[in-house]
């Protein structure tokens, strides 16, 4: 044997026992297997507005409600854009929701055939929110039937209205009880439909009275208070 094998087999022998081997990484097969978490999923909760008893009036309160909703949709996706975009998230009050909201009609006042009230809307939800411009309106007379209702937009400026809870506004809504044209009698409603400003649900109270000249109702838009 040379003293050049001798040299190179000490120099193994020097490596082995100093530890520097082949370091062997563990194999995608040794290792545990990754843990899998599955993400639990809650169905959102639906909160339904001011619902009847099912009856065959209920589809004509619904296709009236539609097309009231129909009529103020635009506007109402405007202006909540516009308010929208102006806040700050959490930091002010949001728009008034159906569902946090009372209504009445206050005490009629009457005078040479036409008739006055107040159609209040307070706020029920805890929260501070506001109310901005005209409410949608379906006359529903004591069958249950939806009578021919016109609104009609008073023009006035409308203005945004804070309410905080349990605080009130109102719109001052006007009808004549009067025939005109070519009526020879006006329907007696029963009920209100009323669709409060930028919203698609909507609210029922009692109305009793009788509304001329093809179901006119003039309506103001909302201002503060509860009375007119």
């Amino acid at each position: 044997m040379t003293d050049t094998t001798l040299t190179a087999g000490a120099a193994v022998l020097a490596l082995l026992a100093a530890g520097c081997g082949t370091v062997t990484t563990p194999s995608a097969a040794s290792a545990p297997p990754a843990r899998t978490t599955t993400a639990h999923t809650t169905a959102p909760h639906t909160t339904t507005a001011h619902t009847t008893a099912a009856s065959a009036a209920d589809t004509g309160r619904a296709t009236a409600a539609g097309a009231a909703s129909a009529r103020y949709g635009a506007a109402a996706r405007t202006t909540a854009a516009r308010t929208t975009a102006t806040q700050t998230t959490g930091a002010a009050p949001q728009r008034c929701r159906t569902t946090g909201l009372r209504a009445r009609v206050g005490r009629q006042d009457p005078g040479a055939g036409n008739r006055y009230a107040p159609l209040v809307l307070t706020n029920t939800s805890g929260k501070t929110c506001w109310v901005y411009g005209f409410v949608g309106l379906v006359l529903i007379d004591g069958r249950g039937d939806v009578l021919r209702t016109r609104t009609r937009r008073e023009s006035v400026t409308p203005h945004r209205v804070t309410l905080r809870p349990g605080a009130s506004a109102h719109a001052r809504l006007h009808w004549t009880v009067v025939p005109s044209g070519h009526e020879t009698r006006c329907p007696a409603s029963a009920r209100l439909m009323i669709i409060p400003p930028d919203e698609v649900a909507h609210l029922e109270v009692p109305f009793s009275t009788t509304v001329c000249d093809d179901g006119r109702i003039d309506a103001r838009p909302m201002a503060p208070g509860a009375g007119l």
